[in-house]
């Protein structure tokens, strides 16, 4: 009886883990790389082709080659960012959800095995 509510449990943490992964990412094909998907007022944390620190923007615009925004909602400073610079582009609104999410599914499944292994 606990063997199954145990891979129930597990069956499900791991069904919900892999369905709530949702973040906007682009890879280093510049041919699908169009950035069409990002939207100007948001928060995207960029990771760099050349190993330098993630720059996380206030996403505005794309000008040409170069992604355009500010340094975050209080720091006004410009951030340009060359496109042929960059590996991969992640919402952070979305990443946190995301953790937040986990936490959630996790509390949730121990819950369920605390009080399954009480009934017995």
């Amino acid at each position: 009886m606990k063997a199954s509510v145990l891979l129930k449990s597990s069956l499900l943490t791991s069904l919900f883990v892999i369905s709530s992964c949702a973040t906007t990412k682009y890879t280093e094909d510049f041919a699908r790389n169009d950035y069409s998907n990002l939207q100007a007022g948001r928060v995207y944390v960029v990771t760099m082709r050349d190993g330098s620190k993630n720059q996380r923007m206030l996403f505005r615009n794309v000008d040409g080659d170069n992604l355009i925004g500010t340094a975050g909602k209080k720091d006004s400073t410009e951030v340009i960012i060359p496109k042929s610079n960059v590996a991969a582009v992640r919402d952070s609104r979305k990443a946190r959800t995301t953790a937040g999410a986990v936490v959630i599914g996790a509390a949730g499944v121990a819950a369920l095995v605390l009080s399954s292994s009480r009934a017995d």
